[in-house]
C-alpha cells in the first residue's frame, strides 16, 4: 500500500466523519488538500468565490443534514475570509470542520508574507482551535476536533501549514473510531420531581419554544394537550412548532405577532424549552420560569429561573408527559386562542388592502404569494433585515420545510451562500434564497457559483434599492436616513449576463407568473422584485428598553404588517374549541 502524505490521511478521516464536500477557495498553501481531495473518490472540492460563502455554505449543509460539513480556507487573508460564516455556523450550533491552511511552518512567529495566527483568531467562534505542527500529530489532532465540532455543536478549526500537509504521514496511523452523531440528554430524577411538581401546583402554564424543539413536535403537542398549555415560540423555533399546533399564540420578540407576548407574561408557570431567545425585555419578570436545555450553559442566561433542568427536549417531556396531571380548566389557554386570533385579524386588514395593486408591491404580498407556489418541502433561506420579518410573518412550515437564516448571529449576506450549501445536498429539493438588495450585492459574486455548478436555486430578490432595517433604527433615534441608499442594476438583466434565467417585475399581476417561470426553469434563476421602501413593520409590544440595537418604530408610514396563512390557523383553532 502506498504511503499517504498528511493531507491525504486528512481527507481519509473527512470521508470517514461523513464529510461529502469541502467549500472553499484555492490557494498555494491549500494546495497539497486541493489535490487529495481530486484524487479521492468520497469528497468533493466546491469552488466558490468568496471564502465567507464557504463557511456559510457549511454551516447550512449542517443545519439541513445534521452531520458534519467542511469548508477550507488558505492561508493569511483566505482564511480570515472564512470567521463571518464561521460565527454563524458556531451560534447557530452547527458542526463545522473549518481548515485554516497556514503559511509554512518554519516560517510561523516571523513576520512572513501573509501571516496570521488563525489557531488563535478562530477560538472565540469555535469550541477548539488548534494548530498541526508535526505530522505526528495526525490523525488525533483532527479526530479531536471533528468530535468537538460533533460534540458539542459548533465550529472547530484546524491550522495546517502547506509543508506539513505535504509531509508523509506516519506509518501505522491508528484509525480510530470517530463520534459522528450526538446522544441524546435525559435530566436526573431529583430535577424531573421538582418540575413535576411546579407544573402541578400552576393554573396557568405556557410553554415557549425554540430551536431546541426540532424532533420533539408531537411531544410538545401532547404535553401542551395534556396542561391545556398555550404555546408561543422564538422565530428559530418557528419551523418546529407552528405548524399543526391548535395550541399555536404566534411569536414573541422583535419580529413578533400575535399573543405569545401575552400568554408568556399572564401565566402561572412560564416554560421555557429549547430555547436560547435573547430578548430579555420581552420575558416576564414576576412569574415562575422553569427551563429545559440540553446546552446546561444556556439555563438561567437570559432570565432568573425558579428551576433550570438540564436535558433534550424530547426526552424530558417524553419523562414530563406521563407524570403530570391532566389539567381540566382550559378557560387561559382559550382566552389566549382568541386574543391571538383577534391579533392577526386586526393586522390583516393592513396587508390585504388593495394590495394586489399597490405599486411598488408590498412585499408582504411577495412573500404570501411565494408561500403559496413554493414546495411544501422547499428549503427558504433568508436574509438577515427586513426578510427576516416576511419569513417570520408569512413563510408556513409544515413538518417538512426548512427555514434557516443568520437568526442568532445576525450577519447580512447569508441567504444565497446557505442556499449554496442547502442546494448540494438534494438537487432534485427546491431551495429559495430570500434575499434583499443589500445583502445580495455583498455577496453578489457567489451567484456566478451557482451557474457553475449548474445548482437549481431560486434567488427571490426583495428589492427596495435601501438598507431598509438600518433606515428603520434612524427613524427611532429620530435620526435622518442616512447612507442607506443603494443604487441597483436590473438585477435579473445580471442573472441573465451571468448565464442564467432572471425575470424582474414591476407589478403585482406580474409576480405569480414571473415566479412559476423560474420554479419551472431547471437551473438557478433569480427574480427581481421592485418592492415598496415604506413596507416596515412593529413588533406588537414596544416599550423603550425593547428597542436598543433593532429597529422600531411608530411612524405612521410603518405597518403592523399581515401574516399570512397564520390567520387562518387562528381561525380554525378557535373553531376547533370545545364547547359547554
Amino acid at each position: 500500500m502506498a504511503k499517504q502524505n498528511v493531507a491525504e490521511q486528512f481527507v481519509d478521516i473527512l470521508t470517514r466523519a461523513g464529510v461529502e464536500r469541502l467549500y472553499g477557495v484555492v490557494g498555494d498553501s491549500l494546495n497539497p488538500i486541493v489535490d487529495a481531495v481530486r484524487r479521492h473518490s468520497g469528497i468533493e472540492w466546491v469552488h466558490v468565490r468568496h471564502e465567507e460563502t464557504a463557511a456559510f455554505a457549511a454551516g447550512a449543509e449542517a443545519q439541513i443534514t445534521g452531520k458534519l460539513a467542511a469548508c477550507a480556507g488558505s492561508c493569511g487573508p483566505g482564511n480570515l475570509h472564512l470567521i463571518n460564516g464561521l460565527y454563524d455556523a458556531h451560534r447557530s450550533m452547527a458542526p463545522v470542520l473549518a481548515l485554516a491552511s497556514q503559511i509554512p511552518s518554519s516560517e510561523i512567529g516571523l513576520g512572513f508574507f501573509q501571516e496570521t495566527h488563525p489557531d488563535q483568531l478562530f477560538r472565540e467562534c469555535s469550541h477548539y482551535s488548534e494548530l498541526i505542527s508535526s505530522p505526528k500529530q495526525m490523525p488525533r489532532l483532527l479526530q479531536t476536533a471533528i468530535q468537538h465540532a460533533v460534540g458539542q455543536g459548533g465550529v472547530s478549526v484546524v491550522s495546517l501549514p502547506g509543508d506539513i500537509a505535504d509531509e508523509l504521514a506516519p506509518e501505522k496511523a491508528a484509525e480510530t473510531a470517530l463520534v459522528t452523531s450526538r446522544p441524546t440528554v435525559r435530566p436526573g430524577d431529583e430535577e424531573i420531581d421538582r418540575l413535576v411538581r411546579m407544573i402541578d401546583d400552576a393554573e396557568r402554564v405556557t410553554l415557549f419554544c425554540g430551536s431546541g424543539t426540532a424532533g420533539a413536535h408531537a411531544e410538545v403537542m401532547e404535553f401542551a394537550g395534556k396542561l391545556k398549555a398555550p404555546v408561543g415560540h422564538a422565530l428559530r423555533g418557528k419551523e418546529f412548532i407552528q405548524y399543526d399546533n391548535p395550541y399555536d399564540v404566534g411569536m414573541s420578540g422583535l419580529l413578533g405577532y400575535g399573543a405569545a407576548y401575552e400568554a408568556t407574561h399572564e401565566c402561572d408557570l412560564l416554560l421555557l424549552i429549547g430555547t436560547d431567545f435573547p430578548y430579555n425585555a420581552f420575558l416576564p419578570d414576576d412569574v415562575k420560569i422553569a427551563q429545559i436545555d440540553v446546552r446546561p450553559e444556556h439555563l438561567g442566561r437570559r432570565s432568573k429561573l425558579d428551576l433550570a433542568v438540564w436535558g433534550d427536549a424530547r426526552e424530558t417531556l417524553r419523562c414530563l408527559i406521563p407524570r403530570v396531571k391532566e389539567k381540566k380548566n382550559r378557560r387561559f389557554l382559550d382566552r389566549m386562542l382568541k386574543k391571538h386570533a383577534d391579533a392577526l385579524e386586526g393586522v390583516v386588514k393592513a396587508y390585504t388592502r388593495k394590495v394586489d395593486k399597490h405599486v411598488p408591491i408590498h412585499p408582504e404580498y411577495v412573500a404570501a404569494v411565494l408561500d403559496d407556489m413554493a414546495d411544501d418541502d422547499a428549503v427558504f433561506t433568508v436574509d438577515t433585515g427586513m426578510c427576516n420579518v416576511w419569513a417570520a410573518r408569512y413563510i408556513s412550515p409544515n413538518g417538512r420545510r426548512r427555514i434557516i437564516g443568520s437568526f442568532s448571529h445576525g450577519s447580512m449576506a447569508n441567504a444565497l451562500p446557505m442556499a449554496i450549501g442547502a442546494q448540494f445536498t438534494d438537487r432534485r429539493r427546491q431551495v429559495v434564497s430570500m434575499s434583499g438588495d443589500g445583502g445580495f450585492t455583498m455577496l453578489m459574486g457567489d451567484f456566478l457559483t451557482l451557474v457553475q455548478h449548474d445548482l437549481p436555486v431560486k434567488v427571490v430578490l426583495f428589492n427596495n434599492s435601501s438598507l431598509s432595517m438600518v433606515e428603520l433604527e434612524m427613524l427611532v433615534a429620530g435620526l435622518p436616513s442616512h447612507g442607506v441608499a443603494n443604487k441597483n442594476p436590473d438585477f435579473a438583466a445580471v442573472a441573465e449576463a451571468c448565464g442564467a434565467f432572471g425575470v424582474r417585475v414591476e407589478k403585482p399581476k406580474d409576480l405569480a407568473g414571473a415566479l412559476k417561470a423560474a420554479f419551472k426553469h431547471k437551473g438557478p434563476a433569480l427574480v427581481d422584485v421592485v418592492t415598496d421602501p415604506n413596507a416596515l413593520s412593529i413588533p406588537p409590544k414596544i416599550s423603550a428598553d425593547m428597542v436598543t440595537g433593532f429597529a422600531l418604530s411608530a411612524s405612521k408610514i410603518v405597518l403592523d404588517g399581515g401574516v399570512g396563512r397564520m390567520v387562518q390557523m387562528a381561525r380554525s383553532n378557535l373553531r376547533n374549541m370545545p364547547r359547554p
